[in-house]
């Protein structure tokens, strides 16, 4: 007897890659503060391109960023700079690169604040994810005022890359905002 095929969120539908991520971490609350980290990073990159290009340049990512340490990344140099512009495994935009690596310095001062990432961050939505309940796809929102209150404060403390949409896509995929349909299966894993 055939498994029951699990009702998804459309976006995901047709490259395995997206399923997994989808059904593994879309939409699940992540509270640790260099996953926070990755994700943001991540999203910038993504900027003007498709979360796919991303999700399949990931582990690239990981090792030329060296596992998303922020410490390392916040000391990169020209050398590392020309390096990483070099790679065809990462996006190679300069400005992107250039941004990662501020980002790293800017995590750091929150860090260093006394102040963990995921507490700046998670203070948006009061601590918990908000639960939306959306039917279909045209429903789900690019942006919010609560994405543009995060980039605003993001832009204040100096990321860059943290524009209200890159912001809302963030929440999404760390659990901020539970934006899988209602129809599919991880909506209520996700609550």
């Amino acid at each position: 007897m055939l498994e029951e095929q699990k009702n998804r969120c459309d976006w995901c539908l047709g490259d395995e890659i997206y399923v997994d991520y989808h059904d593994g971490e879309w939409g699940s609350p992540l509270y640790d503060d260099q996953k926070l980290f990755e994700f943001l990073l991540l999203e910038g990159a993504q900027a003007g391109l498709s979360w796919i290009t991303v999700l399949h340049k990931r582990e690239n990512y990981r090792l030329a960023l060296d596992q998303f340490d922020p410490e390392k990344i916040a000391s990169y140099d020209e050398k590392k700079r020309l390096q990483l512009r070099q790679n065809p495994g990462i996006i190679r935009n300069r400005l992107k690169i250039k941004s990662a690596i501020n980002n790293a310095q800017r995590y750091l001062d929150i860090q260093s604040s006394d102040t963990s990432f995921s507490d700046y961050l998670w203070r948006f939505v009061e601590g918990k994810p908000v639960q939306n309940r959306f039917r279909k796809m045209a429903e789900i929102p690019t942006s919010t005022e609560t994405s543009d209150l995060m980039s605003k404060t993001l832009k204040k403390a100096g990321f860059n890359f943290v524009g209200s949409t890159i912001c809302y896509a963030f929440m999404q995929a760390t659990g901020m905002v539970n934006d899988h349909l209602v129809s599919c299966f991880r909506h209520e894993e996700c609550q």
